[in-house]
């Protein structure tokens, strides 16, 4: 499945969708079929710009994923399954956000989580609210779960599609440290009084965040005053800026808390 986004002929879809592909033929609702050529992938978000040779075609707006709440009657639509007849609508709603699963892909991060029904070929369509919004691209299903599925959020897709659009790549800005979740194990060993938080476990030397002081064992808590509970928390507050932006990091050392500014260079 894909969602035309521009009516020049730019569709997104999944990176999986279309790994691998050696020819991309996309076939529209009324029935016409374009060659397509590939713009941009990003394995990371497991999302594709591809783009066909059209004009004036429907194309669909995306909503704010960040004012969606939890219990909200959402959409999803797609090519379930490939049966004949066309697209498939589901109902459901919105059960969790910011969601971490890991796929055959990789890691995904703050995902949209709903009881809508996703089946094998729902893969790169839309999730829509009520006003038929996109705030969500699907993306995966848990092959031991039941009614449970997940999608990209608009938010975190909507600056990737841009990119790619624009570059043909997604800039993403580079700090320079590994870090994973503070486990109960881990707070226990630290001293520390919570779980929230991702203990850097890696620091690249005269990367962005050795120059400002970060170092083993540190805590971060937060980006800017955004609370980082976890390391999808963390990238995905991290993705959000470009590099040369300066942030400030709040981090725990030796029980004591701390700030620093780290400024973000390209990977």
């Amino acid at each position: 499945s894909g969602i035309t986004i521009d009516p020049s002929g730019y569709i997104v879809t999944n990176f999986h969708v279309i790994d691998g592909a050696e020819n991309l033929t996309v076939t529209l609702p009324d029935g016409r079929t374009f060659p397509a050529n590939i713009i941009g992938v990003d394995q990371l978000s497991d999302l594709a710009v591809i783009k066909i040779e059209a004009n004036d075609l429907p194309a669909a707006s995306f909503g704010d994923s960040d004012k969606t709440e939890i219990g909200d009657w959402v959409i999803a639509m797609g090519n379930a399954l490939n049966l004949k007849g066309g697209p498939t609508v589901t109902l459901g709603i919105l059960s969790a956000k910011g969601r971490t699963i890991d796929t055959q892909s990789g890691t995904l991060y703050d995902l949209i989580q709903t009881d809508a029904a996703i089946n094998d070929g729902n893969s790169g369509g839309p999730l829509l609210d009520l006003d038929g919004q996109v705030i969500g691209i699907n993306s995966a299903i848990l092959r031991q779960a039941q009614g449970i599925g997940f999608a990209i959020s608009s938010n975190t897709a909507a600056p990737i599609i841009k990119s790619m659009i624009e570059t043909g790549r997604v800039i993403r800005p580079l700090i320079g440290l590994n870090g994973r979740d503070v486990t109960p194990s881990i707070a226990n060993q630290l001293g520390l009084e919570t779980t929230n938080g991702i203990v850097v476990s890696r620091i690249f030397s005269n990367g962005p965040a050795d120059v400002s002081g970060l170092g083993l064992g540190d805590v971060i808590t937060s980006i800017d005053g955004k609370p980082t509970d976890d390391i999808g928390q963390f990238l995905t507050i991290l993705w959000a800026y470009l590099p040369g932006n300066k942030i400030t990091i709040e981090y725990i050392r030796d029980g004591l808390t701390e700030t620093t500014v780290v400024e973000l260079i390209e990977r």
